[in-house]
């Protein structure tokens, strides 16, 4: 039987618009790899306008670390290098020629291969990327051992996916992913699954260690589950990678080549027909939300509504994400909107009367409800972070550059989107998560 974790403190947010089961395929035309989705690094780019590529030829490498490698997701050209101020390299888009050619990397057991042989293909098929690790949230160093590695397979975010729905029919993959992870730790490789979890490639999986997390959000949060099951000291490295990333690494050493197909779920209040979407990892949007949207001012978002990241409409998944969420822009002042019942709006404080319809599905705009105010104590920081750890004084730590301090309350074991409730809830509109990426890499330039 798999170990049980119960977390009483969390807040779900249930948002109008969840993906309905279904699953529509799209042939996106334009894909763009960005340097910006990944955390500390700075891009040399081995490509120019006009070249053609594979699905698996290397577009840029980091600067610093020169063995890994962003690869092409399709073959097809090089239609431009879009670059930001001080020429930093922001996307590389490619338009895909529709015949699918990838780069042959060698199919192969991960039984039959050394740790080093698994490493040495995962940096030459670009798919070293996928495999992240904690602290810092960066792309995990291949001369490290970790401690151990995890996967979360459940998301308890607001309009999450369902991977238990993404996973079904792609077993055999998911678990040679598992099989891969298992050889790049003396550890244990931890499968972490949600009370509600019934996919048997989940239940049944080899070569893992199955923890079931019951609790609000942010229990699906990989930070949470290693807070509880193997928490992070100074000097640790933990790794982790998302229930698709396992399966695109499952995928290159059963076929040998690197296959970029994605489960993407638009959902959300604006969309009209919420669903599931098989496209491609950093594909356009257009596709998925062509015909499919209402209002007259939405909002797109590459990832969750707490935590993503917004895009324009002719913009592209971010490297990570399985969803894109779609929802009201709040530009508008509502007149002594605080004195008003509010039987329609979400409270975490009880201020509203919503708190008696908890099962109720809400549509939440991005209106802020007031500007940036003096940071008081409050106390509610403790009640939706499952953590044993101080957030507020933590915060505070990362305000003064206090390292020592920031060392002792925890900052290791910690990503923004652990704290992405405390800032949703947060009464002085502090942007906490901002704070926590600046705390971070303090002690990364301090570390290194």
């Amino acid at each position: 039987m798999p170990n049980t974790i119960k977390l009483s403190k969390g807040l779900n947010i249930n948002l109008k618009g969840t993906a309905e089961k279904n699953v529509r395929e799209v042939s996106p035309r334009y894909f763009a790899i960005k340097p910006t989705d990944f955390i500390g690094v700075f891009p040399r780019l081995l490509v120019k306008e006009g070249d053609t590529v594979k699905a698996g030829t290397p577009v840029f490498i980091d600067k610093y670390r020169d063995n890994i490698s962003f690869t092409s997701p399709v073959s097809g050209t090089i239609t431009e290098i879009k670059r930001g101020d001080k020429r930093l390299l922001l996307e590389v888009r490619i338009e895909a020629d529709g015949t699918d050619t990838k780069i042959d990397f060698g199919s192969a057991s991960p039984a039959s291969l050394s740790r080093e042989q698994i490493i040495e293909k995962l940096l030459q098929s670009g798919l070293w990327a996928m495999i992240r690790q904690r602290p810092y949230g960066t792309i995990a160093n291949p001369e490290h051992n970790p401690k151990s590695i995890f996967v979360s397979a459940f998301d308890t975010a607001p309009l999450a996916p369902d991977f238990d729905f993404i996973v079904n029919g792609q077993g055999e993959a998911f678990q040679a992913g598992i099989d891969v992870l298992a050889k790049l730790t003396s550890g244990k490789v931890h499968l972490n699954v949600g009370a509600k979890t019934s996919a048997k490639e989940f239940l049944n999986c080899r070569n893992a260690e199955i923890t079931t997390f019951k609790g609000p959000h942010p229990a699906g949060n990989v930070g949470i589950q290693i807070h509880h099951i193997s928490p992070i000291n100074k000097g640790e490295v933990v790794w982790f990678a998302g229930v698709q990333e396992v399966i695109t690494i499952g995928k290159l050493f059963l076929t040998g080549t690197y296959d970029s197909s994605l489960m993407v779920a638009l959902a959300g209040s604006e969309v009209e027909r919420p669903a599931y979407f098989k496209t491609r990892r950093c594909a356009e949007i257009a596709p998925i939300i062509k015909n499919n949207i209402k209002g007259e001012n939405p909002r797109y978002i590459s990832g969750n509504v707490l935590t993503g990241t917004q895009i324009r409409h002719d913009s592209f998944t971010n490297f990570y994400d399985s969803v894109v969420s779609v929802i009201p822009e709040g530009n508008y002042h509502e007149f002594l909107g605080w004195a008003l019942p509010g039987f329609g709006k979400f409270s975490f404080s009880r201020t509203f009367f919503s708190w008696l319809t908890p099962k109720k599905e809400y549509v939440i705009d991005t209106n802020m409800h007031g500007g940036e105010r003096a940071y008081v104590m409050t106390g509610q920081y403790e009640r939706v972070l499952p953590m044993d750890i101080y957030p507020m004084q933590l915060v505070k730590a990362i305000l003064t550059e206090d390292i020592d301090l920031m060392e002792n309350l925890g900052i290791y074991e910690v990503e923004p989107e652990d704290l992405a409730l405390c800032e949703f809830i947060d009464t002085s509109k502090t942007e906490i998560q901002s704070i926590v990426r600046k705390g971070l890499e303090t002690m990364r330039k301090e570390m290194s």
